[in-house]
């Protein structure tokens, strides 16, 4: 298999070898997919200033994050049902956040159980907790992540209902799986996946159990019913770091850091959620001013090279994730792939450091963006 030289050359392998269900299912948005092109456009809209003759040869690209310190300013964002994308993604994902010293974030609707991915991790996995059934079932999770020896929670609040995503509609795509004849010749069309898939057994919600009433899980049921009452008592059960990932608005994250959560984690759910939704990273600075300039804040949402993270830490951000591009590495070539992607992260983000004269994380702010006043408008910089 070829090396992958970009994020854009992992997503079209990943294209090609993945069956159309399973890529658009990687890959698409919510509604008409604005929200996820404007995250990408607004992102490519903030510029970089260079400056030279700045000794740069000795450049750090480790950061500090919630008192632990990681190899790289970046981790692996929550994704539902990763060993869709090729068997086995989670403990892929799971290995490479212990080899890179990365956090990975473990779905609650992930396709691996909470204990199968601590025992695979030291410290490096963290759990996003959706409020899916209700709050007993909540926290069973909780109590789980606690035995398993969990340090952080990442409480996600930005889906109190699935929106609908077009192409996953056209595609039949349902959880459980459900095969027409449209889906049997679309995997037919890609036998080393089938196959593989087939071998290892059909993924499944490994930490949702089947209801009383013998009905499997309803991913699209509402989730409306969590209200701040629960963030409160969330915030008063869990000893350790707690996040609130899919802010957007400032007066939320003001409230949430007034509650006592540890960081708030600013997100538009990469477009996966409300379609009209502004650009993450326009919200991220409002967010950084409302909060104030010590409070940790994580960012997604459209990054997809080194020097996005730079402009995210930029603007306010302290710890960056990504999410599709890990499972476009991982549909493209597995392990080696997903380890392309972390090398051309980490190599893109200090070779573009060493352009603007930078050479640890910590010198990332304001003055590395190109002309600040003509962002003031949307940015508030």
């Amino acid at each position: 298999m070829p090396t992958l030289y970009s994020i854009a050359d992992a997503r079209a392998l990943a294209q090609r070898r993945l069956p159309q269900l399973i890529f658009d299912f990687i890959d698409g948005a919510a509604g008409g997919e604005q929200a996820k092109a404007r995250n990408k456009e607004a992102l490519d809209a903030v510029l970089l200033q260079p400056r030279v003759l700045v000794k740069s040869d000795q450049r750090d690209v480790s950061t500090t994050f919630l008192g632990q310190t990681w190899n790289v300013p970046f981790g692996i964002a929550p994704m539902g049902m990763c060993n869709l994308a090729w068997p086995h993604a989670d403990h892929l994902l799971a290995q490479a956040a212990e080899q890179h010293n990365i956090p990975l974030v473990l779905s609650t609707m992930s396709s691996t159980s909470i204990e199968d991915i601590a025992a695979l991790t030291k410290q490096k996995a963290w759990f996003q907790l959706y409020v899916s059934q209700s709050e007993t079932q909540a926290f069973a999770l909780v109590d789980r992540c606690l035995s398993a020896g969990y340090k952080t929670l990442v409480f996600t609040v930005d889906v109190p209902q699935v929106a609908p995503r077009v192409r996953d509609l056209r595609n039949g795509f349902q959880v459980p799986f459900k095969i027409g004849l449209r889906q049997f010749i679309d995997f037919a069309s890609h036998p080393n996946w089938s196959i593989r898939s087939l071998l290892a057994g059909r993924p499944s919600l490994a930490n949702l159990k089947i209801g009383k009433d013998g009905k499997p899980v309803n991913r699209n049921a509402s989730r409306g019913f969590i209200d701040w009452k629960f963030l409160e008592k969330l915030r008063a059960q869990w000893p350790h770091h707690l996040i609130v990932k899919g802010v957007l608005h400032p007066e939320d994250a003001h409230r949430i850091q007034t509650i006592g959560v540890d960081a708030i984690y600013v997100s538009n759910h990469g477009g996966r959620q409300l379609n009209s939704a502004p650009p993450a990273i326009w919200q991220l600075p409002k967010i950084r001013k409302s909060v104030g300039k010590d409070y940790p804040l994580l960012f997604d949402s459209g990054i997809r090279g080194g020097e996005d993270i730079i402009k995210a830490i930029a603007l306010g951000a302290d710890f960056v994730m990504l999410g599709r591009p890990f499972l476009y590495g991982v549909g493209a070539n597995q392990a080696a792939g997903l380890a392309d992607i972390i090398n051309l992260l980490k190599t893109e983000l200090s070779i573009a450091m060493a352009q603007l004269g930078v050479t640890t994380i910590e010198q990332l702010d304001q003055t590395v963006l190109c002309d600040q006043h003509y962002f003031a408008k949307d940015l508030e910089l």
